[in-house]
């Protein structure tokens, strides 16, 4: 009998299906689970668990890592964190298809709409690749830490079938159409895990026109959802803004599609305390008549990172509408003027409904203040700066953001930001958490520990989830949602993803800045607390302190699934 490449030895395994927790070893072979009880043999490799807990890896659906895996195959920070297996191309935002001339506006967009360097992307991009099918070769050989699913995006078949026209022009013609589903197809062929699609309000680009879908007649979402093919084939994920659950789920059930939504509506915002969980609740009634419907859901307070350069969480007041394209001096002219002030007064006393910025000035923070005397606004809210004073709040953040030449760092913790009123929502049966944006928004913040976050936060210290269900709410029902086979659990058989870590540390640590993008680009990184080893297919790619030097990563490109209705939710 062959020996096996690894044993873990007296681990407290939580098997990531909602069995109750065992002391066993656990052995595996060509990157697959052998054995889960006493095992006698040895491996090449031991580890002595000494009870520490072993899980599943976590599965982290809602990544934005489509660049950055061009440059850093370890996908830093996502597999420290306990992540090894992440689905990519989220909200349509994808690189591929891209047509030579096309890129660097593909570029510019990503740089916007995820916070994400522009000459780090510049610098960083290794274009090898031009169609969906080239990118998912191009990932094979590059050899990630992580498993990866590539979802095929609205936007980036739109851009590149439609070009300059695709952040202006509302309706396609016949035969761009026609170009446009025969790339998703062509694309679900070749492996996409699904489809990815946008209509936030707060989604735009490079000098603020709109990402390309979010224009789109909700028709054109419909006939590419029509086009990933037969009932059940792969999974539609979708940044949906203000439309709701009713006319999502039309199309899931004309389609027999399991649709997972994400919106500012479905966020838990204290302004309005039972918009949320409505949201929630109306995609519970639609799976009880059959229709799967789905909340991502953040587990951790959201935040936005912007300058006002690039006032994004604000594009979606009427306000910014003639300004969104408007250049830094523009930008300053109009937001010395007082009339553009007085407008955006009033698009705050009755925000729409989908809206990121709903005036609670409470969750403005000042993140980093350019100029020296300014140091003391760092981490104060804005409301904080002005409670003393008889100062109207939009104006002490406009008038800071003038006097720093549109620079000043804020984020914008708008959503999610109080527990009793998240707690509903994440144990909510329609939902599912995720949410992390990792690899995006990396100027002033990080969320990819959302798992570890999760572990300590809410299983923990909250006590809202016990350690069982809070590992499958990680692992086995991501996998089973998204039709992922043998991936979040342990068993025997299964793919060989493994998290071991401390139940009584396990967290994330303060986000730090580091200078270690292309062309030394700073990001905001975390690090994990209580972790002592992550394995991806049987293979160590972190330690608890440093990513193992490997020649070539072990994680796989995902490319075949389970159809949704086939795929247990776990």
């Amino acid at each position: 009998m062959t020996a096996n490449d690894l044993v873990i030895r007296g681990a407290t395994v939580i098997d990531g299906l909602g069995n109750k927790p065992i002391r066993a070893d656990v052995a595996v072979r060509n990157g697959r689970i052998t054995a889960v009880g006493e095992i006698g043999s040895d491996g090449a490799e031991s580890v002595d668990a000494g009870g520490l807990a072993l899980m599943p890896g976590i599965i982290d659906l809602h990544t934005h890592y489509d660049a950055q895996v061009t440059w850093d195959p370890t996908l830093s920070p996502s597999p420290s964190l306990g992540v090894t297996t992440a689905v990519m191309g989220n909200c349509g935002f994808g690189i591929v298809p891209s047509p030579p001339p096309l890129r660097d506006k593909i570029m510019r967009n990503l740089a916007v709409v995820e916070g994400m360097d522009l000459d780090a992307l510049r610098a960083g991009i290794d274009w090898r690749f031009q169609s969906f099918a080239e990118y998912m070769a191009m990932l094979r050989g590059r050899g990630p830490y992580m498993n990866l699913g590539v979802l095929v995006g609205h936007s980036a078949v739109r851009t590149a079938v439609m070009g300059d026209d695709a952040s202006v022009r509302k309706e396609p013609t016949a035969a761009e159409l026609a170009e446009m589903k025969r790339l998703v197809s062509e694309a679900m062929d070749q492996g996409a895990i699904g489809l990815g699609a946008s209509y936030s309000l707060n989604h735009s680009g490079w000098g603020g026109v709109p990402m390309p879908s979010t224009i789109s007649d909700i028709s054109e979402f419909d006939a590419l959802v029509g086009a990933m093919g037969g009932p059940g084939r792969g999974v539609v994920e979708i940044s949906s803004g203000p439309i709701l659950p009713d006319r999502m789920e039309q199309i899931a059930a004309r389609h027999g599609r399991r649709i997972f939504m994400s919106t500012a509506v479905a966020l838990y915002n204290e302004q309005y305390p039972d918009r949320a969980l409505s949201v929630f609740n109306d995609c519970a009634a639609a799976q009880a008549r059959g229709n799967e419907l789905y909340i991502q859901i953040t587990c951790q307070p959201l935040s936005f990172d912007f300058t006002l350069a690039s006032a994004y969480p604000f594009y979606s007041h009427s306000a910014f509408d003639p300004i969104k394209a408007a250049d830094r001096e523009q930008l300053k002219a109009a937001f010395r003027d007082e009339s553009f002030r007085q407008a955006f007064r009033a698009d705050l006393r009755n925000p729409k409904p989908g809206t990121v910025f709903q005036g609670n000035w409470d969750r403005i923070i000042v993140a980093a203040p350019i100029k020296p005397e300014n140091a003391q606004l760092a981490d104060r809210s804005i409301a904080d700066i002005v409670r003393d004073s008889n100062r109207d709040p939009l104006d002490a953040m406009l008038d800071l953001g003038l006097e720093e030449d549109l620079d000043t760092g804020f984020i914008g913790r708008f959503f999610n930001a109080v527990d009793e009123g998240v707690e509903p929502l994440v144990k909510h049966k329609a939902g599912v958490i995720a949410l992390s944006d990792a690899g995006a928004h990396l100027v002033y913040l990080c969320d990819a520990g959302f798992g570890l976050y999760f572990l300590g936060h809410w299983v923990r210290e909250r006590g809202a989830f016990d350690i069982v269900e809070g590992v499958r709410r990680l692992t086995s029902h991501q996998a089973g949602l998204y039709g992922i086979p043998d991936r979040g659990r342990i068993e025997v058989g299964a793919c060989a993803d493994l998290l071991l870590f401390d139940p009584a540390t396990v967290g994330i640590s303060k986000s730090r800045r580091v200078n270690d993008l292309p062309g030394g680009g700073p990001r905001t990184i975390r690090d994990p607390v209580g972790v002592h080893g992550v394995y991806v297919n049987g293979i160590r790619v972190f330690d608890g302190k440093n990513y193992t030097t490997l020649d070539k990563g072990p994680g796989r490109v995902l490319d075949r699934f389970l159809p949704a209705r086939a795929a247990s939710p776990g």
